[in-house]
């Protein structure tokens, strides 16, 4: 049964890479096809900067839907085109101005620049251009959270910061850093004054999707053990909330930490002892709360895997939340962890861990109708995902015959044997590190 699933979903995710809605402005429409008519590179090249400059420009001026016009043809050129050279120009222009946005701007504003900055961020790639993102829009985008606005909003700056943070966050102590902040939208430090305001599902939702896309990028040594503890129980809570989506971010999140091991950085810990007796006393404690915690997290995960649905559900809806807890079910009982494949363009991109699927899924949403020309093109989503396309290959001048083709793709070739090989003996021992796991909460 769960090889069947796996294929289902693996077949399933074949489909188109993207059914998000990408749209384009009639002028951008106008002038590709005049550059279609042209034949030309360059002037491909020219025409897109042109555009970023004069929306550019524009982000200069005091009305508020200018500035909104002009930042949704920026979205729509970095999602068409990886405007190197213009970046390379204007990098620090085009940064400000978004930050000016995320500063004064309406909510729509707000949104727009910080997916523009996101996308500043993947277009640059990691360097010091990304460390300069990071350090110059930490304290806008954490200033601009405290404001408690329109969750479209919250949400695009929670995005943003995982973004730039997944690109210039070199050093695990900003990773943590920024994980905090988008802790405190949810969980925020109240003054002796400050009435504590309810984050929205689609907050929550963000929230824990942002969290834990940048902790997939984290060595589980690195964690600060005061951190993140609890953090598995209050997850657990949000299975039992009505949002679907809260329920299924939140399933992700702890399927994550689970393949992580180390159950005791995330489950709120007894306080030491000096004493080597009450120091044992407090590990068996802390044992005992992990299990329970594990067997309740089973039973709920099981519970929304098999979910008949209630009045006015979306199918849709129902059947994804079934999905990824049948998933999530498979991999707590038996260690395995989902197995996707994206198309893209003529090249497939596989997923069979928890992190390249949560990283994967989270990028894919971030960049919408762009997700296709950026896996197909940018060299850092290259590397992040060990992704080589054919057309890449070619282009560098390496051929590729058609029976290395067929033998490339074939389910019997040596490459695949061996990775199949190798799933198989990781499979082995995650089943048993989880087992292990889940039994006493503690690496050995």
């Amino acid at each position: 049964m769960g090889k069947q699933r796996r294929n289902q979903r693996k077949n399933a995710a074949m489909l188109d890479s993207d059914d998000t809605d990408s749209v384009s402005s009639s002028s951008t429409m106008r002038s590709e096809q005049m550059l279609v008519a042209n034949g030309g590179g360059e002037e491909v090249q020219d025409d897109k900067d042109s555009v970023l400059d004069q929306s550019l420009d524009a982000l200069f001026e005091k009305r508020g839907s200018t500035r909104e016009k002009a930042l949704e043809t920026i979205i729509e050129t970095f999602n068409s085109n990886l405007p190197h050279e213009f970046v390379e120009k204007k990098f620090a222009t085009m940064l400000h101005q978004c930050l000016n946005s995320i500063k004064k701007g309406s909510a729509k504003e707000v949104a727009l620049a910080s997916h523009a900055i996101g996308l500043l961020a993947l277009t640059v790639g990691s360097g010091k251009k990304a460390q300069e993102i990071l350090e110059e829009s930490v304290f806008p985008i954490s200033e601009a959270l405290k404001s408690r606005s329109e969750s479209s909003k919250v949400a695009s700056l929670l995005d943003c910061l995982a973004v730039i943070t997944f690109v210039g966050g070199d050093e695990p102590e900003e990773t943590d850093k920024c994980m905090q902040i988008m802790w405190q939208v949810v969980h925020p430090k109240l003054g002796p004054n400050v009435v504590a305001t309810k984050p929205s599902p689609p907050v929550i939702t963000a929230m824990v999707s942002a969290w834990s896309f940048l902790l997939t990028t984290m060595d589980v040594w690195t964690l600060d053990p005061k951190s993140w503890q609890g953090s598995i129980s209050y997850f657990s809570t949000l299975l039992d909330k009505d949002d679907r989506s809260v329920r299924i971010a939140a399933g992700e999140a702890l399927a994550l930490i689970f393949e992580i091991g180390n159950l005791e950085k995330f489950s709120t810990v007894s306080k030491g002892s000096s004493e080597s007796s009450a120091e044992d006393k407090n590990i068996a404690r802390n044992v005992t709360h992990i299990q329970g915690l594990r067997a309740k997290i089973l039973n709920q995960v099981r519970d929304l895997s098999a979910e008949a649905g209630g009045k006015g559900s979306a199918k849709k809806d129902l059947n994804n939340q079934r999905n990824t807890f049948r998933d999530i079910l498979e991999f707590l009982e038996d260690g395995y962890s989902p197995e996707t494949s994206v198309k893209i363009g003529v090249d497939s991109l596989a997923t069979t861990t928890w992190y390249q699927l949560i990283q994967l899924n989270f990028l894919k949403r971030f960049l919408r109708g762009g997700f296709i020309k950026h896996m197909q093109e940018n060299e850092f989503l290259h590397e992040v995902f060990e992704f080589t396309p054919k057309k890449k290959l070619l282009s560098s001048g390496e051929r590729v015959s058609g029976v290395e083709k067929r033998m490339y793709k074939s389910p019997n070739s040596a490459l695949n044997k061996a990775r199949t090989q190798y799933l198989n003996k990781q499979r082995m021992l995650s089943r048993d590190k989880n087992a292990g796991h889940f039994a006493s909460g503690f690496d050995e």
